[in-house]
């Protein structure tokens, strides 16, 4: 059995971790920060709890099937609750829709009796297209290690399977070819912000987003998500992995053989027979290694888009509101508008953005039933305090309170004016993620899905450097709970089968 040692402690590192030693590895994870779970954090104050990182759980399955692998059922650690109202959306022009947490069908028929016209047609079939695009890309897009462009070749040989990628067309474009209710492109588009792209680069098959949120779920966990995190730490340290808090890896050691352990910023040396980053790439080949074997991999990043960001609300409300879902999305009257502003040359905070509220009906996450914990995000460019190619500077004296003046200004203006609610308020801005979780200005998930070759630019599990594992949002495949655990999955079995 090998000894690992795991750069990070978020959600990728933790599900690697626990399943490398569930097989009887020696696993040490060495996380920088106090903290544990990465993204998936938590803001606690009098009484009100907030998720700071992701607030929808989807694909329960990937993380039953981690926790049962590694010593019992996920149920017995968490509360997974299902949603009856999962998500109310709001258009420009007043439109509204409730949609249910689960159930293609349920939710084409409320889209239907929302929308009018053929929506509830249009949207189930655009769901079937996309449901057949999850059956062909599944096994070896994300759960298999990515072997550049010959992951492509066997749907290059199956005309039908080719078809219904359609790796030319993009997510917007497969949209149009369903849904002729505009406003039906519209949320359509909102899932290519799932993996921080713009739906008119991105490619169609990020339509397997909502086929998956919509056919296995859309979950909560009592208490916020970030309770899952606790979880795994939990069995991490009941099976044995060790921690260290506070301990930051400056360098990935390596010889000719290849990685065989890391240096702290304080010096110290820690030997390994494997090392596991879940650290972002562009911070792993940019600066931790210096092996010459990474060279193809760091060109290979400097080619991607960088994905886009998040600036965050967190409001202590006051009262209840009438109507407010668990999720809620109120949408501008010009989407392309918001990613212009974000993936232009001349980036800069969108002045009318979708707003996304997060007012989970759950005691354990307000103070009284009498309160409400919203946790609002809006897309953002990136944070650089020398502002260049889509990036602009969170820090300038004064900027993330004026914007956060201007976001709940405009969720008033869509209906909902929390303002005379307000007890307080905390403001989390891409620089403040960047400088949390040592994401490069403040991305979410990594490189974004923009291009047809997005897939095979995100770095792999398997690095160039022998004994060098990639894990977590910014390497494949992709970003979002589910997909962190999927390679977490792939690492831990790559690394079984070589030693």
């Amino acid at each position: 059995m090998a000894k690992v040692v795991v750069i990070g402690a978020g959600m990728g590192g933790l599900s690697a971790a626990a399943r490398l030693r569930a097989k009887g590895h020696e696993v040490l994870i060495c996380e920088q920060s106090g903290t544990l779970g990465g993204k998936l954090a938590r803001y606690a104050q009098d009484g009100f709890v907030f998720d700071t990182g992701p607030s929808l759980l989807t694909l329960p399955a990937v993380y039953r099937d981690l926790f049962l692998k590694t010593g019992g059922a996920l149920e017995d650690s968490i509360d997974i609750q299902g949603l009856d109202t999962a998500f109310a959306y709001t258009w420009s022009d007043g439109a509204h829709a409730r949609l249910p947490g689960v159930g293609p069908a349920r939710i084409a028929a409320s889209l239907g009796d929302a929308l009018g016209g053929s929506a509830e047609d249009d949207w189930r079939r655009f769901i079937e297209r996309a449901g057949r695009m999850w059956a062909v890309t599944r096994r070896p897009f994300l759960e298999a290690p990515l072997k550049g462009w010959r992951t492509l070749a066997p749907l290059a040989r199956d005309a039908d399977a080719l078809r219904t990628v359609a790796p030319w067309k993009t997510l917007r474009g497969v949209a149009r070819q369903y849904l002729h209710d505009p406003r039906l492109i519209t949320l359509a588009d909102r899932y290519a912000t799932y993996a921080g792209s713009d739906p008119r680069r991105a490619p169609a098959v990020l339509a397997t987003i909502p086929y998956v949120e919509q056919t296995f779920g859309a979950w909560h966990i009592s208490g916020g998500l970030a309770t899952l995190a606790d979880a795994l730490v939990k069995r991490c340290t009941d099976i044995g992995v060790e921690f260290h808090t506070d301990c930051d890896v400056r360098t990935i050691l390596s010889n000719d053989n290849g990685a065989h352990g890391v240096r702290l910023t304080d010096g110290t040396k820690i030997s390994a027979d494997i090392v596991v980053a879940n650290a972002d790439a562009s911070t792993v080949y940019g600066s931790m290694v210096t092996d010459q074997r990474a060279g193809p991999a760091r060109r290979k990043l400097k080619r991607t888009t960088p994905s886009l960001a998040g600036f965050v609300l967190m409001l202590a409300v006051r009262g209840r509101t009438p109507g407010v879902a668990h999720h809620n999305v109120w949408f501008p009257a010009n989407y392309d508008a918001e990613f212009d502003a974000i993936f232009s040359r001349r980036a800069h905070a969108v002045d009318d953005p979708t707003i996304y509220a997060c007012v989970p009906d759950d005691p354990k996450m307000r103070p009284d039933d009498d309160h409400e914990s919203w946790f609002i995000l809006v897309n953002a460019p990136r944070h650089s305090e020398s502002p260049g190619t889509g990036e602009i500077d969170w820090c300038e004296e004064g900027k993330a309170e004026r914007y956060a003046d201007h976001i709940v200004a405009r969720l008033a203006e869509r209906g909902v004016d929390l303002r005379s609610r307000i007890l307080w308020r905390q403001i989390r801005t891409p620089a403040d993620l960047q400088a949390s979780a040592r994401a490069p200005g403040g991305s979410i998930y990594g490189t974004s899905s923009n291009g047809a070759r997005s897939a095979f630019l995100r770095p792999a599990n398997v690095s160039p450097v022998p004994g060098l594992f990639l894990v977590g949002g910014s390497s494949h495949p992709g970003g979002g709970l589910p997909l962190v655990a999927m390679s977490g999955d792939i690492v831990a079995a790559t690394i079984g089968r070589a030693t």
